[in-house]
């Protein structure tokens, strides 16, 4: 079991308690201008190097997947898509904030500059 699905539940005296969890509980996917989205630069745990970080997106990991994918391919570099965030290589916090922006999606820009 992956940590997001353990029950908290230590002792029950109920003898009909069910141990059970929904294993398909499946995470809609909010409209893009419902959408609030923190776009950063992160250097913590990456031997210094920067990359640009995208926090926030509610949804199914098929579409935070496919626009990762989307905005890797307009900033030309790779990165990833796991854990609700988004992660690309190097510093495209302004390209990255006008490409969502266009999307459709609330933006913030978090930290400096």
């Amino acid at each position: 079991m992956s940590k997001k699905n353990k029950l908290n539940v230590v002792y029950s005296t109920n003898p009909d308690f069910d141990y059970s969890y929904d294993e398909n509980e499946e995470v809609e996917l909010l409209p893009n201008n419902e959408q609030r989205l923190y776009v950063s630069i992160d250097r913590k745990k990456r031997a210094g190097k920067e990359v640009t970080l995208v926090e926030g997106f509610v949804g199914p990991n098929e579409d935070i997947k496919g626009l990762a994918k989307s905005l890797k391919s307009k900033c030309g570099v790779g990165g990833t898509a796991k854990e609700g965030e988004i992660i690309i290589q190097g510093n495209f916090k302004n390209k990255v904030y006008d490409l969502l922006l266009k999307e459709g999606f609330l933006v913030k820009k978090k930290g400096g500059n």
